[in-house]
């Protein structure tokens, strides 16, 4: 891998932008010894602007403390692991966890757009699968709605948005008495959804989805000649479990048994748990981190 300059105001950094190389005015200065890691860590100084740098500069964890848990609480987060249960385990305070999801959810999040545009670019998903998985933010009179969608077959996670919704059923009443009238938010995910899913798709995609009328809708606004095709709800396979069906051929079994995998791999959308979104942004932190780990371990290990 080749350096560049940080300095911004220098043709160093300015023809790694231009050009894509460097020119080779960037020589190593001695190294450092990272306490951390315990790893001892390459300096580098530019020969035009005299700026000095070095290797760690170019990381995604650059100045960040405890840097050497990243990687494990990565894989906890997409294991059903609770943020308290990881802080015991990696012997470390909770705010310090708090404060590595938004890191790791942000970093997550690059790393799949850079993923779709590798995997994907070249050859546009021709089937995706599409469904809202229901979840709640401190109640369960303020429900969440999480849309997903799934490439058929390989079952990996293209995208998700996350929106609020009203209550529904006997909590309806409670709920608007507590917490006043609760605004539908789920038309700005489904048409944001396809509007970022419109560079993968082929032009003649079929999109495969429950009876949900507002899906074709959005679908014909970003991809025109794509074509959907709605099927009939089932009965789950167990009492409560709404992802997987009793049926013996499921024609949603790729986004259905994603949605079951999500409901058992992070703890806050367990069916019974005592673990609660308490802010809507720690929730799509926390779903970057495993539409990640999903991908890459579960899924496609050898990406």
């Amino acid at each position: 891998m080749k350096r560049y300059c940080i300095n911004l105001d220098c043709s160093e950094h300015q023809s790694k932008h231009l050009e894509g190389i460097v020119s080779g005015r960037v020589s190593k200065k001695g190294t450092f010894y990272r306490l951390s890691d315990r790893r001892y860590i390459q300096r580098f100084k530019c020969l035009v602007c005299r700026v000095q740098f070095s290797k760690a500069t170019f990381a995604p964890d650059f100045r960040q403390h405890r840097r050497e848990i990243n990687e494990r609480l990565f894989l906890f987060l997409g294991s059903g692991v609770t943020q308290r249960r990881a802080a015991i385990l990696l012997k470390t305070d909770r705010m310090t966890i708090s404060r590595k999801i938004k890191i790791l959810g942000a970093q997550s999040k690059a790393d799949h757009q850079e993923w779709l545009e590798e995997r994907f670019q070249d050859k546009p998903i021709r089937q995706i699968q599409i469904d809202d998985l229901e979840t709640s933010e401190h109640t369960k009179c303020k429900p969440l709605s999480v849309t997903i969608a799934v490439r058929k077959g390989g079952r990996e996670i293209l995208d998700f948005h996350v929106k609020r919704m009203p209550a529904k059923g006997l909590l309806s009443k409670v709920s608007r008495k507590k917490y006043g009238p609760r605004k539908d938010e789920r038309p700005e995910g489904w048409d944001q959804l396809f509007k970022n899913l419109k560079p993968i798709l082929h032009a003649e995609a079929l999109c495969e989805s429950d009876e949900n009328p507002n899906y074709p809708k959005y679908l014909k606004r970003h991809v025109p000649n794509a074509k959907h095709v709605r099927f009939k709800g089932a009965r789950g396979a167990i009492v409560g479990q709404g992802e997987l069906k009793k049926q013996k051929y499921d024609p949603l079994f790729s986004l259905n048994h994603t949605c079951a995998m999500l409901r058992a791999n992070i703890n806050r959308l367990f069916r019974k748990t005592w673990s609660t979104t308490k802010k809507v942004e720690g929730l799509i932190d926390h779903l970057w981190i495993y539409v990640r780990y999903h991908n890459a371990v579960l899924v496609n290990p050898d990406v």
